[in-house]
């Protein structure tokens, strides 16, 4: 039965010190009682202001929407676009942030819709060098990759559990540094009294857990995130990122044995949590699904109908989810799937091989 009684002091600070665990961080990230995005738009809301120059790196739609939020505050907003099919390089980003000088860069981490992930560990070293504030949207990476907020100086981050983790979408957080703090706190336009205010979510440093726990955050989402990063810690972080990488290598091996071409453009791109497959403009109709098939979803949006999206995260970064991917990628394209199969399954053995 659903436990539906008040959530203790026990729980919420149990839920704070397992997503500190998870981002690798000694802050207490803030709560946001709700999808992630919520938490997203907050950062946006509380960074933005005239005066602020703010580097937004778009490689898929939520970088679009990230940027178009900072605009609404008065940011000038500078952007590097790159084509939805690749992801942003190093030097690109030194010579934007040479050209700009930019107070902060923000950025998605990984893009499920897109499946590519950005060289994350790189550009916030490179962030580091210029002591810029930083935001990740990390939302569809948190599992599926490393996201190590204080060796890596991020500043802002949101997570949700909902993709890699399988946990509930009705709860998510943002993780939040002493400086990304103190650039709220000096930003006379950040939201207080607000749905979108960070700041007054903000723990008390004396006693962080002393308060009154807040009415808007639903105790089954709540515990049902709990149940999710206790399994997590569980398998161990780095076997949960490990799968969803096998998972992602497998899916690749048996689309290129049936002569599909992945939508991103470069290997070193390929997400661990989605992998998107190109529909050729001539002879792709198989492809262009109008509805999920397991765990092979048509594209999103402006994506539609120009690829394919294979959904292999949380419980379905396993060995049974993508061998049925790749039998429906098999079905829609009449082909016999058993050399598609064999070339997954060599990416599963040599990793039990290997662990031997």
């Amino acid at each position: 039965m659903p436990n539906y009684k008040p959530l203790t002091t026990e729980e919420y600070e149990t839920l704070h010190i397992l997503l500190s665990n998870l981002l690798s961080t000694k802050q207490f990230p803030v709560i946001i009682p709700s999808e992630a995005i919520l938490g997203i738009e907050a950062i946006a809301a509380g960074i933005a202001a005239p005066g602020h120059t703010i580097l937004n790196i778009v490689t898929g739609p939520y970088g679009t929407l990230f940027g178009k939020w900072l605009a609404r505050g008065g940011t000038e907003v500078v952007e590097i676009q790159t084509s939805f099919d690749d992801v942003v390089t190093v030097d690109e980003v030194a010579a934007a942030i040479e050209k700009y000088k930019p107070c902060a860069l923000s950025f998605v981490q990984a893009e499920a819709v897109t499946g590519g992930s950005n060289p994350t560990a790189e550009i916030l070293k490179l962030t580091r060098q210029y002591n810029l504030i930083t935001v990740s949207d990390s939302v569809s990476a948190i599992g599926a990759e490393p996201v190590l907020m204080d060796e890596w100086g991020i500043d802002f981050v949101a997570i949700g559990a909902q993709k890699a983790l399988a946990g509930p979408n009705g709860i998510s957080a943002v993780g939040i540094s002493e400086r990304g703090w103190a650039f709220l706190e000096a930003n006379p336009q950040a939201p207080r009294n607000s749905i979108l205010s960070l700041l007054d979510l903000k723990l008390p440093e004396h006693d962080p857990f002393s308060g009154r726990i807040p009415a808007n955050i639903s105790v089954l989402e709540a515990r049902a995130l709990i149940a999710a990063l206790k399994l997590a810690e569980e398998e161990g972080l780095p076997a949960v990122i490990q799968r969803h990488r096998l998972a992602s290598s497998a899916v690749v091996a048996g689309l290129k044995a049936l002569g599909l071409e992945p939508w991103q453009q470069k290997e070193r791109s390929y997400s661990p949590l989605v992998t998107t497959i190109r529909i050729p403009k001539a002879g792709g109709d198989g492809l262009s699904i109008k509805r999920p098939v397991g765990i092979v979803a048509p594209g999103d949006g402006e994506l539609n109908g120009k690829l394919l999206r294979i959904n292999h995260f949380g419980s379905n970064a396993s060995q049974d989810s993508v061998e049925q991917a790749i039998l429906t990628l098999a079905e829609l394209t009449d082909q016999v799937p058993g050399g598609a199969i064999a070339a997954g399954r060599l990416v599963w053995e040599g990793e039990r091989n290997d662990g031997k």
